[in-house]
């Protein structure tokens, strides 16, 4: 069998897995959007969170791609609630203190403007006394729900999460619930990353 490598833009409160037998309730997982057999996420996406997700049945890959050592880049757009101070920022910037342990530095930014999104099904919250600003942010690890707990760590809680990159591979052309099999350069670029 030859390998596969799909991208998916995975829409808000869908599993991160084709199946779920925890539930009592019906709850949408990748079965519902990826007709495709014997093929696995890289990393995971919350159910609460949006955006890109590459899927593989090449096991060498999803492990290099998953496994902190390599510090592969992630990037995320992240709404949060107020608009954050520039020291804010910079303990983002350096690292903070989740669950014990401090997270690596991460590249983050404040964007000029909202970024542009597909509306959300349910919108986020919205408080016409507070303001909402939107941070793009680079990591290259994978903790459990990091962004939410590193944006609360400095007081500033997210609102809406959407992973728009993973390396070099980006979500633009892909709607909610859309996926594609990467293109040549695409992988070209990804089998270079993973050859070292």
């Amino acid at each position: 069998m030859s390998d596969r490598y799909l991208l998916f833009h995975k829409p808000y409160d869908v599993l991160s897995q084709f199946t779920d037998e925890r539930s009592a309730t019906v709850r949408k997982t990748l079965k519902d959007f990826i007709p495709v057999s014997k093929v696995y996420p890289v990393g995971r996406l919350d159910r609460d969170s949006e955006g890109l997700m590459l899927l593989t049945n090449n096991g060498r890959l999803q492990h290099i791609l998953t496994d902190p050592r390599f510090h592969h880049p992630r990037t995320y757009w992240v709404q949060v609630e107020r608009i954050p101070e520039e020291a804010a920022l910079e303990q983002l910037r350096r690292g903070v203190m989740i669950q014990g342990d401090r997270t690596r530095p991460a590249q983050v930014r404040l964007l000029a403007q909202e970024p542009e999104l597909p509306p959300r099904d349910p919108p986020i919250r919205y408080r016409k006394s507070v303001p909402t600003a939107w941070l793009e942010m680079t990591l290259t690890e994978g903790r459990n729900r990091q962004v939410r707990r590193m944006t609360a760590a400095v007081g500033f809680p997210t609102l809406r999460l959407v992973r728009v990159a993973i390396g070099s591979l980006r979500l633009e052309g892909l709607a909610p619930g859309q996926w594609r099999d990467l293109t040549l350069l695409e992988h070209q670029a990804l089998r270079r990353f993973w050859r070292g």
